[in-house]
């Protein structure tokens, strides 16, 4: 037998010990026992370093401020109005068909997502996924199923008037909207932009994206680079770890994208660097005795349609493909290798909110036991975290399939806030529904025997509340503590840094709105 094997056999029989021993052992013991490695046990109290590695513009929205035309990136979603016919374009039957100017209101198949090209240039989805084009008789249509030079327009928008724009095609002229039934594109460069002009239309601009996909594709390679190296080199130093240490918290977990396993040359139009960033992270993370929770906040073909998970246009496409879910295996295979003698390792998330149904618990379940396997294969102490999918009422389902697995936690979000159901509430109702609502979801899903471990990986102290006092944010705040520390792996808040300061952490600290109690 070789050495090489010994050590495989030998690493192999150890993950085997711990398996057996975390079920004849209590759970406080398995805790142990998965905490050896230096990194702190739980109950953790983190924060996550939301806005650094994985971009939302909401978040620091000065990032965005050098891209030219920066309200159209990639996955803006615009609807255009015929100022001759006052009609909407739409894509015929969804898409497939004649792009037509007949539509009174407009809803999803009269708006269209960008795919920017440059700063002028763009290729236009429909809502069946195809993109605009035009024929050989000039009538524009919506049948290329991927979008190449034919599929280029540009859109010239009035000086002093960002809402009136012409629409030049791929074959130089500008389409104009003869009638409601023919959208052509056979106009010359003339105009006075005025309402007798069949080649001008008026722009509703109903939504925008501000992640990863948009400040790379936005501002070039070359300059995204520039911008992001500074940012990630600026954002987060050593400094807030040693703050996060010392005001009562544990842990960190910061939120990574899918190609910082590429580093540093990633697929465009994503720019290396962010894999530095987080060598720093767990350098600092060990110095201050912090542990790091490494989560997948963006996974290829995005698991949900916001920005947070890198999504060029709102398309979720994670999973529809077995090639599709072994990428994202091999990036968890990457992380967990890089990181499995750091200490600091406390625990990798597989994959931060899957939303469903566009994510079957089927493809969930597949990853997360070949993501589990995958970080087994490097670490025998770090946790594994599986995130509950959104939109699903049975906060539940997953708790038979993690809680087989050794170190396994499972993580729930908890936000007083994108839902209709806190329209209205006062302080009270709002803090009464975290000791009473929230307390109770917590519980369904943490079992006695403690596995898995229940992690609440985002809330804030932040409501819909209008007007209310310092001392209301501060009993918000602690209701949810005392909620929340009940979870058996802990909790995370989202996030440290913010311009909108009941999301910071760090200002909400520095001014009194929280107090970590030790």
């Amino acid at each position: 037998m070789s050495s090489a094997d010994a050590s495989i056999i030998g690493g192999r029989l150890a993950l085997v010990l711990l398996v057996f021993s975390s079920w004849i052992l209590p759970e406080s013991d398995a805790r142990r026992t998965l905490a050896a490695a230096g990194a702190p046990g739980p109950p953790i109290r983190a924060v996550n370093l939301g806005g650094w590695l994985v971009t939302e513009g909401w978040i620091l929205p000065s990032l965005f401020d050098g891209i030219p035309n920066n309200d159209l990136l990639d996955g803006t979603q615009l609807q255009f109005k015929s100022v001759t016919q006052n009609r909407y374009l739409v894509a015929d039957k969804g898409g497939g068909a004649a792009i037509l100017a007949d539509r009174e209101q407009a809803s999803g198949w009269e708006t269209f997502k960008l795919w920017r090209i440059d700063e002028t240039r763009f290729n236009l989805r429909v809502f069946g996924q195809q993109f605009w084009s035009v024929d050989s008789n000039s009538a524009v249509v919506a049948t290329a199923t991927t979008p190449g030079p034919s599929e280029a327009f540009q859109i010239v928008r009035r000086d002093g008037d960002k809402s009136r724009v012409r629409i030049r095609a791929p074959n130089g002229l500008f389409l104009q909207a003869k009638t409601m039934q023919s959208v052509t594109a056979d106009h010359g460069e003339d105009t006075d932009w005025g309402d007798d002009d069949p080649s001008v239309f008026v722009t509703n601009n109903i939504a925008r994206l501000q992640g990863e996909y948009q400040i790379c594709n936005g501002y070039g390679i070359t300059k995204a680079t520039q911008v992001l190296r500074d940012h990630w080199s600026t954002y987060i130093v050593e400094s807030d770890f040693s703050f996060i240490a010392s005001s009562g918290l544990n842990a960190v977990r910061i939120p990574v994208g899918w190609w910082i396993a590429s580093d540093p040359n990633p697929p465009l139009p994503f720019v290396g660097g962010s894999l530095q960033a987080l060598d720093n992270a767990f350098s600092w993370a060990e110095k201050y005795n912090l542990g790091v929770i490494v989560d997948l906040h963006a996974a290829p073909g995005s698991q949900n349609p916001y920005e947070h998970s890198a999504t060029r246009d709102g398309s979720q496409e994670w999973g529809t493909s077995d090639a599709n879910i072994a990428q994202t295996v091999q990036v968890i295979d990457f992380l967990a290798s890089r990181y499995a003698n750091s200490p600091s390792l406390l625990a990798v998330e597989l994959m931060n909110e899957p939303l469903a149904p566009g994510v079957t618990f089927s493809s969930l379940t597949k990853y997360y036991q070949d993501g589990y396997n995958a970080v087994r294969r490097h670490t025998s102490t770090a946790y594994v975290v599986m995130s509950n999918r959104l939109s699903i009422p049975d906060p539940t389902e997953l708790l038979q399939f993690a809680g087989k697995f050794s170190g396994a936690v499972l993580d729930v979000h908890y936000y007083n806030l994108f839902s209709s159901m806190f329209d209205g509430l006062t302080v009270q109702q709002n803090i009464d529904f975290v000791r009473n609502n929230r307390s109770s979801l917590l519980a369904t899903v943490t079992r006695q025997n403690g596995l898995p471990l229940t992690f609440v990986g985002e809330w804030v102290a932040e409501w819909q509340v209008q007007g209310a006092s310092k001392a209301d944010y501060q009993s918000f705040a602690q209701a949810q503590e005392d909620v929340y520390g009940r979870a058996t792996f802990g909790w995370a808040y989202w996030t440290l840094k913010n311009v909108n300061n009941h999301w910071s952490m760090e200002w909400m600290i520095n001014n009194g709105f929280i107090s970590l109690k030790s």
